[in-house]
């Protein structure tokens, strides 16, 4: 039996994986989603994963899975060998030393986000529609109710250079939208290839799949564990 702690993006919100989570358990594994201190403007990077720590303590056969944002603070809880398999869904991948902030620019994503939303006709310029951007995809019920659980997120943990002098000594896999509108797939392949080395497996979607895409995501994650005899 393995143990899947789910780290959440932007937001932080642990009800992100409520779609995926129960799948996992009726498959045989403990499942458990974390709340990260979005909202706190005292919060940094070390404490995000800290927070994903306290999860994994005491725990056997963990797989980590991270969604977007979630990429920068849970591959801090891989360095002392806990952690069996890190799977980084839709991420932020980090190079050391740079900053959450300045990712957007030296990833690429910028270009790469106004390109797609070119190619598909939508507006290129005015305020970030988060049903346009994140929600196109995700079941109109599920879509309202994600109002009642996403938090702001604070600027604070984007501030802080990516403390780890390379990728922690985990086995990783990367999974990527292959309509995802933030992180547009030819740029998440590239972003993945160019930074470990992985190619990404890709998934019918948009950028939240967990909301989008549950069984196919919890299909995914469970054919992993196969991979690394976690099964």
């Amino acid at each position: 039996m393995a143990t899947f702690i789910l780290v959440p993006g932007a937001g932080g919100s642990a009800w992100y994986w409520h779609r995926v989570l129960p799948l996992l358990v009726e498959a045989g594994h403990e499942a458990v989603s974390v709340d990260l201190p979005a909202s706190d403007d005292s919060a940094g990077l070390d404490d995000y994963g800290a927070v994903i720590e306290s999860f994994v303590d005491a725990r056997d056969d963990v797989v980590v899975v991270a969604q977007s944002m979630g990429a920068l603070s849970a591959p801090l809880v891989c360095r002392d060998g806990a952690v069996e398999l890190l799977v980084l869904v839709c991420p932020m991948i980090p190079r050391p030393g740079e900053t959450g902030g300045e990712w957007w620019k030296e990833s690429g994503q910028v270009e790469a986000e106004r390109e797609y939303a070119r190619r598909l006709g939508l507006p290129l310029d005015g305020e970030l529609d988060p049903f346009v951007t994140f929600l196109h995809d995700v079941p109109a019920e599920v879509a309202a109710a994600s109002a009642d659980h996403n938090p702001p997120q604070s600027g604070r943990p984007f501030a802080d250079p990516w403390p780890l002098d390379r990728w922690p000594e985990v086995e990783t896999r990367v999974i990527a939208g292959r309509h995802d509108r933030l992180f547009p797939l030819e740029f998440m392949q590239r972003l993945s290839r160019e930074r470990l080395g992985i190619e990404p497996d890709v998934i019918d979607g948009g950028h939240l799949l967990a909301l989008a895409r549950p069984d196919e995501l919890a299909a995914t994650l469970l054919e992993y564990l196969g991979e690394v005899g976690l099964d």
